[in-house]
């Protein structure tokens, strides 16, 4: 079944002035507003770059350079020195890096062993500060107290719901006894 065009001239020639009007009306949107479309493209783009944290370093004192004397030729300045170092956690210990070389991952030696007894560490003792937002939540906590459980049935129930006002009053249907 082919399909029918009922196209005549006066039918064309009404698209054809359609399709003119449309690209002038684009035209001119583009023309006036196209440079601020683009500058909040830009904005928008240099807002998502990743932000480049500043590198928490000890201070070392740099001892003043001696003071040159005018018979000696003068040389290129000396490039400034390496800090000490560029990473965000703290060096490791030589007889936990020394794991690194002794056997293989598959028998649960070498990398494996490393990184499980780098993973006992607490975040402090590795990092210099906290990394992410997350870390600020456990940071500095201490060693986990254990807390005795209370005997009484109530007591627990009583102690599961919060005190600000949220679930304070009990249902009796909530309570499984």
């Amino acid at each position: 079944m082919s399909r029918q065009l009922n196209m005549d001239t006066l039918r064309q020639n009404f698209w054809k002035e359609e399709y003119l009007k449309e690209m002038m009306l684009r035209y001119e949107w583009q023309r006036k507003y196209g440079t601020l479309v683009k500058a909040k493209q830009k904005a928008k783009a240099a807002s998502r770059l990743p932000r480049k944290l500043p590198t928490l370093l000890p201070k070392a004192s740099v001892p003043p350079p001696p003071p040159a004397s005018k018979t000696t030729p003068s040389k290129a300045p000396s490039p400034a020195p390496e800090p000490l170092f560029l990473s965000d956690m703290y060096p490791v210990a030589p007889n936990t890096k020394a794991l690194l070389y002794e056997g293989i991952s598959h028998d649960l030696q070498g990398r494996y062993q490393y990184l499980n007894t780098r993973k006992l560490d607490l975040p402090e003792t590795r990092y210099l500060f906290p990394i992410t937002t997350n870390f600020t939540y456990g940071w500095q906590l201490g060693p986990p107290t254990k807390q005795e459980l209370v005997s009484c049935k109530m007591c627990r129930i009583e102690s599961f719901f919060r005190k600000n006002g949220a679930f304070a009053l009990l249902d009796p249907q909530d309570l499984a006894l």
